[in-house]
Formats: C-alpha cells, structure tokens, sequence
C-alpha cells in the first residue's frame, strides 16, 4: 500500500515503478555507507569509556556510553541536511544536544547521607555525548583526543580519591 501519489506512480514506459527512483527524484538520498561509517567510529570511541564504567560497577556502563555517543552522533547526521549553511541552526541542535546530555548526567548523580556519587559517571556521560557530536560534526581529532583524555582520567585518577567505608570513587 502506498501513501503517496507521487512516490507510487507507475511508470508505464519502464514496465513498473522504482521507489528508490522515485525518491531520488524529490531530492531524497541514501547514501548510508558515511553515516554508517560515523555511527561506527561515534561507538568505537566511546566503547572503552563504556568499558571502564562497566568494570568499576557504575550505574552506566558498556550499552549507555555507546548508545549516548551513536544518538549524539546520529542527531547531527539527520539534522545535517536541514542545517547545511546554516550556522545557527547547527548550533540549536548541538545546544539541545548538551542540554540533553546535562538531563542524563543528571540522572546518574547520587545524593547519599552526606555524599554525592555519580558525579565521574555524569560527566562522562556528557563527554561521551561529546564525542558523538564531534563525529556527526566531522572533527574526529576533537573526538579522539576527547574519548582519550575521557579515559585516562577515569584510569588513571581513580587512586586520587581517598575510599573510606562509606565512600566508592564514582
């Protein structure tokens, strides 16, 4: 079933209708391989993040950072085609994104007695959220050197933070 004149008609010359044609016709494309390409590298790079959350037993940890870098990632390539010389709208859609990233680091920050926990966890959300947004906008360096310097912290930094018994590094 077709919902669309336009897209459904039947070229009689050509024996049938060609909805990939069809669409391309109205300016629609699928070039799928460099958005794939993105979202792949947007993963990859938050994948250790993920990893060192999920070893240390964090709230967020090998699906949420991958997931919060392919949906940064992905917004920016769907938006991409609206935003096309348009700096300001590029920038309300990276604004949104860090407001949204905000909301979910938000989320994994803990107020225990008279402790806060989840901060290193949130903020790594937001860095994750980062580089997927650095992938969809095509700074992969930004990405790399922000999925590095992500990661050694929460390495490296871990023994900075004195573990008395009611305390656990975030």
């Amino acid at each position: 079933m077709c919902f669309s004149a336009p897209l459904c008609a039947v070229d009689k010359n050509e024996g049938g209708w060609n909805l990939i044609d069809q669409l391309a016709a109205i300016g629609v494309t699928f070039d799928v391989i460099p958005h794939l390409g993105a979202l792949v590298g947007a993963y990859l790079l938050a994948l250790p993040i993920g990893w060192d959350r999920e070893k240390g037993e964090r709230s967020a940890g090998l699906r949420t950072f991958p997931l919060v870098a392919i949906a940064s990632c992905g917004f920016i390539q769907a938006t991409e085609s609206l935003t096309t010389g348009n700096p300001e709208a590029t920038a309300r859609i990276v604004e949104g994104l860090i407001t949204g990233m905000g909301f979910i680091g938000g989320g994994a920050i803990l107020v225990v007695k008279a402790s806060v926990r989840g901060t290193a966890t949130a903020a790594s959300l937001w860095a994750t959220g980062a580089i997927g947004t650095s992938v969809g906008l095509g700074a992969y360096d930004v990405a790399i050197v922000l999925a590095v310097m992500t990661f050694l912290t929460l390495r490296l930094n871990v023994n900075l933070k004195p573990d008395g018994p009611e305390t656990k590094p975030d």
